[in-house]
């Protein structure tokens, strides 16, 4: 029955494919990816020179984990917001 449940390799696969036209279409609409923006309380706590406490805003306010959170602050911060 290998036919009636994919392997993961398949479905990475099949959301690569479906990434890569989506971001062609994204190009040829002139549609850029937005930047994230931080809740309020994630800002100041990077202002006030507490990243970490700013990761642990971000994921109190959105939900997501610590990877996406870390990285959405430090993106942010590269930014020099």
């Amino acid at each position: 029955m290998e036919w009636f449940s994919p392997s993961p390799d398949r479905y990475a696969a099949r959301l690569a494919a479906i990434e890569r036209k989506l971001d062609l279409i994204m190009a040829h609409l002139g549609i850029e990816e937005p930047e994230p923006t931080l809740p309020p309380q994630a800002v100041q706590e990077l202002v006030a020179g507490r990243k970490i406490a700013a990761i642990k805003a971000y994921r109190q306010a959105t939900g997501v984990g610590l990877r996406e959170a870390k990285d959405a602050v430090e993106a942010y911060e590269r930014r020099g917001r």
